[in-house]
């Protein structure tokens, strides 16, 4: 069985309250418990211990991110979260510098992570639906997938020595919601992807 960090990034908004993500946290964390896996919850919008978080991310054997993406990334405070979190972590707790070396100082950059073995996910919400991405006649993504949007927090990750699971997404949360059909598949990906 697994360590799984579960990590809530949604910020409040009086339009935005949350409920969403904080329900598929809850899902997640059900889910998980019940197939024998242990698990830690960290909502970013409570705020959080530096160390602490340093302790759940090398804890982890697998890290959840859920999270709503807001102006095509993730909310401002998840990335405080990360430029304090992680900028910390560069000292060998969740990487090694940025992988180069004296001897070769052009080379192998974001090598250096120390959390090699263990897993991430990306489970996201958008407003945008889903018709509009990987379509090359659709006016903002012009054919990019959710991955390729999100390519930088991929890169975040990956800086650290991790690898990926499968990305889930739900979409259109806000004009035409799915909200049980969302439900269902986030626990058919749950199941494939962590569970077994």
């Amino acid at each position: 069985m697994s360590n799984i960090l579960i990590i809530n990034a949604h910020h409040y908004y009086p339009f935005a309250e949350g409920k969403l993500n904080g329900t598929l946290v809850h899902m997640a964390d059900e889910l998980l418990r019940a197939k024998g896996h242990k698990t830690r919850i960290v909502e970013v919008d409570k705020g959080w211990d530096v160390e602490q978080e340093l302790e759940n991310h090398q804890w982890a054997d697998i890290v959840v991110l859920q999270t709503p993406v807001n102006w095509m990334g993730v909310p401002w405070n998840f990335k405080k979260y990360m430029d304090e979190v992680y900028t910390a972590g560069m000292s060998g707790a969740l990487c090694n510098g940025d992988g180069r070396t004296e001897e070769k100082p052009k080379a192998n950059y974001g090598g250096g992570g120390t959390l090699t073995g263990k897993q991430y996910m990306l489970s996201l919400t958008f407003n945008a639906p889903e018709e509009s991405f990987s379509n090359p006649d659709e006016y903002l993504f012009r054919g990019k997938s959710v991955d390729d949007l999100l390519f930088p927090m991929h890169m975040n990750f990956r800086f650290f020595g991790m690898t990926l699971l499968e990305t889930f997404a739900c979409y259109d949360v806000m004009k035409n919601p799915e909200v049980e059909k969302d439900f269902q598949r986030f626990i058919q990906h749950l199941q494939a992807n962590i569970t077994g």
